[in-house]
């Protein structure tokens, strides 16, 4: 009797075993395409970029396009979202307090929206700093070799192109700040158009035809 509850108990602890090994955490993923502007030159000289430093950079906003990944089980594919940024200093200040509202494609699903919101949250919520808002919008987001157009009508128009000649890797130096999030092929871009017109966090701003923004890939 006590070999039989002996190898009984062996069995159980084995096909416990098995199924913890089964059960693996579901994956996480997202790729796509990152655009970032913000009210300071990432590319300049010295003298601009220190003109600048404590006078402006407050706020930057933040486009994504999901072209394949899911969250907890729901696609995201396709979808796009937005984040308005305002700081109480430069944007390079990681320590001051910071504000923003997240704008979710309007064509996304009651589920999408959640699962979108929560992983843009779970991914760049040191980023974001205190969430204000979290709104539904149409997000157009065009992406053609390396120039990019994201428009939400009453939000933002955000145009932006490749520098000539890609003149922020052959110049390192003059590159001053790094992205608000970790992306790959990171790139400085010239924005032709860039702001935010909503007034949620208090602040609307505009900043053309400068080199203000960075693109690449998550």
């Amino acid at each position: 009797m006590q070999n039989l509850l002996l190898t009984l108990a062996l069995t159980l602890s084995v096909t416990a075993a098995n199924a913890q090994t089964v059960a693996k955490p579901e994956k996480q993923t997202l790729t796509g395409d990152y655009l970032e502007a913000r009210t300071a030159s990432v590319f300049a000289g010295a003298c601009h970029y220190n003109g600048e430093l404590t006078t402006t950079g407050r706020e930057a906003e933040m486009a994504w396009h999901i072209r394949d990944g899911a969250w907890k089980g729901t696609s995201l594919s396709g979808l796009s979202a937005l984040a308005s940024i305002v700081s109480d200093a430069n944007l390079q200040d990681e320590t001051a307090a910071r504000r923003s509202t997240l704008y979710i494609d309007a064509k996304a699903t009651p589920a999408q929206f959640e699962a979108l919101s929560a992983a843009l949250k779970a991914r760049y919520g040191r980023a974001f700093g205190m969430i204000v808002a979290i709104k539904r919008t149409p997000i157009s987001f065009a992406h053609t070799g390396e120039n990019y157009r994201v428009e939400a009508k009453g939000i933002t128009l955000l145009s932006v192109e490749a520098m000539p000649n890609h003149e922020c890797c052959k110049q390192p130096n003059m590159v001053w700040y790094k992205p608000l999030i970790e992306i790959k092929d990171r790139r400085v871009g010239y924005t032709k158009e860039s702001g935010i017109q909503d007034k949620t966090l208090g602040v609307t701003w505009t900043k053309n035809d400068q080199n203000t923004a960075f693109y690449g890939t998550f």
